[in-house]
């Protein structure tokens, strides 16, 4: 009897320590990301009993607002621009909050305001501070237009500054549904931006931040960019003319694109984009090497973007070329294991218009109280820096003449010194399943950068390629974003890009 109560007294005590371990577990080192769970009613039912700010763009479009309605919940929160802001501006309603919604969800509810009288002091208020954005509505629409539907995302950012003009992806989501009172219809939208679709891509999976692709030819700009930083003897070595070359430690042949023989100095076979000249190159820089730069631009580093749910883009550690020379040949072109983000892809092309800076992401411009009294503004500092000025300012010419006469030609006015790289990655090759990920990144102009941007279509046919897949949105964004800077509307130039 007595080993019984002995056991039975174990067990309760075992019982105690475990719900002490679960209560320290919620209490203190869950407690930030339970607070801030889109799960967490406390935070999403707040957003429908008092007003929250105001999220504002660029332009001073109201892209969130809480309107009052009738029932328990007095106010509902309404989005004007829809799908076209949604992945970026998310949600908050008395079930679900998200996007930028839940990043700034302190700022947009209402909270004890500063005192600047005897009577506020007295009687405090509260109330809500608006957030205004970098995000510009008229960019979004051209990227949408150029998507046109399809899976794919277009980043384009400030690189002086990381402000971030326009993030568009598709698949998106009506957030309308989402703010319902009625806690079934906003659970089965939950349920339907969550559900992939036929590609595995999921509407609330922002494609700009959260998924990643091969880059395909992209990522030689950072190849380039590793033999200025580890090996620069081999800026001006002459790789042979050829169609294709033996890869070392197998019997495969790595063909350049059409199986056109190419080659060259890094000068010669950037252009180009010479597959065979480019893996050579990347043969003899070295797995670590590679590796090394890729980190140095932010690989395998998540970017401190204001947006939950970002993902770092990846880049294979250097152990794992040791006794893999043909996955160093391919890493240098941006296939085998390389994955990289439409952000990330567009601070590689920032990085080299910023004089080989890349500044810190960032979608909230300023925050104004209720009065619109500017309370704060984002301040500009640096991310990463890969490259010194003088290093950038050897790959900028290249990237000009990639746009001038090489992979990218005829979709830029040579008015707008744009600098450019596409991409076509391979990623299923059989007789029934063929696609690429298309791509194409750019800065203009390259005298005084305005605007650096990634454009990513993955899942395309075989026969497609980042210059003609890529190419038409890309012009359009320049041509947009320049318009903007220069204080025109973003209609472009071109009666092929949306007004």
């Amino acid at each position: 009897m007595s080993r019984r109560l002995t056991v039975f007294a174990i067990v309760i005590v075992l019982l105690f320590v475990a719900v002490a371990v679960q209560a320290m577990n919620v209490q203190f080192f869950r407690a930030s990301a339970l607070d801030a769970s889109p799960l967490n009613p406390r935070n999403s039912s707040t957003s429908s009993q008092f007003p929250r700010g105001q999220i504002v763009a660029a332009d001073g479009t109201v892209l969130a607002e809480s309107v009052p309605t009738a029932g328990f919940y007095r106010y509902r929160r309404v989005y004007p621009l829809g799908s076209l802001t949604s992945g970026v501006v998310g949600f908050a309603g008395p079930s679900y909050i998200w996007g930028l919604e839940a990043q700034y969800s302190n700022v947009l509810s209402p909270h004890a305001q500063p005192a600047q009288s005897l009577a506020q002091v007295l009687a405090p208020t509260s109330a809500a501070d608006s957030l205004n954005l970098t995000l510009e509505p008229a960019l979004q629409r051209i990227a949408r237009s150029g998507l046109a539907g399809r899976d794919g995302a277009v980043v384009a950012i400030n690189p002086q500054t990381g402000a971030v003009l326009a993030m568009y992806s598709n698949p998106n989501y009506n957030p309308t549904p989402l703010t319902s009172p009625n806690y079934q219809v906003a659970k089965a939208a939950w349920l339907a931006i969550n559900t992939k679709d036929a590609h595995g891509l999921p509407p609330l999976g922002l494609v700009a931040t959260q998924q990643t692709f091969p880059p395909g030819s992209t990522f030689k700009i950072v190849t380039t960019s590793a033999v200025l930083l580890g090996k620069p003897q081999l800026w001006f070595k002459k790789y042979p003319s050829v169609p294709f070359i033996h890869l070392p430690q197998s019997n495969v042949l790595l063909h350049n694109f059409g199986n056109v023989p190419c080659g060259g100095d890094v000068q010669e076979m950037l252009p180009p984009s010479c597959d065979p000249g480019y893996a050579s190159l990347g043969l003899d820089l070295g797995g670590d090497v590679l590796a090394t730069t890729a980190n140095a631009f932010g690989f395998n580093t998540t970017p401190p973007l204001d947006l939950p749910g970002v993902v770092a883009s990846y880049f294979p550690p250097a152990a794992s070329f040791l006794t893999n020379l043909p996955g160093v040949a391919y890493s240098a072109i941006g296939q085998q294991n390389v994955r990289e983000s439409a952000l990330q892809n567009a601070m590689v092309a920032a990085a080299i218009a910023n004089g080989g800076t890349i500044m810190t992401p960032h979608l909230m411009d300023y925050v104004t109280g209720p009065d619109g009294t500017v309370i704060s503004r984002f301040k500009d500092s640096v991310w990463k820096q890969p490259l010194s000025g003088a290093q950038a300012a050897r790959i900028v010419p290249l990237m000009q003449d990639v746009a001038r006469f090489g992979t990218a030609a005829g979709w830029f006015l040579a008015a707008d010194e744009v600098g450019a790289k596409t991409g076509t990655a391979q990623t299923s090759l059989t007789a029934t399943n063929t696609s690429t990920d298309d791509w194409m990144i750019a800065f203009a102009p390259a005298s005084h950068p305005e605007v650096a941007v990634a454009v990513v279509v993955p899942f395309q046919a075989v026969s497609g390629t980042g210059a003609a897949i890529a190419g038409p949105i890309m012009k359009c964004v320049i041509e947009g974003a320049l318009a903007l800077a220069a204080g025109l509307p973003a209609t472009g130039t071109s009666t092929t890009c949306p007004a």
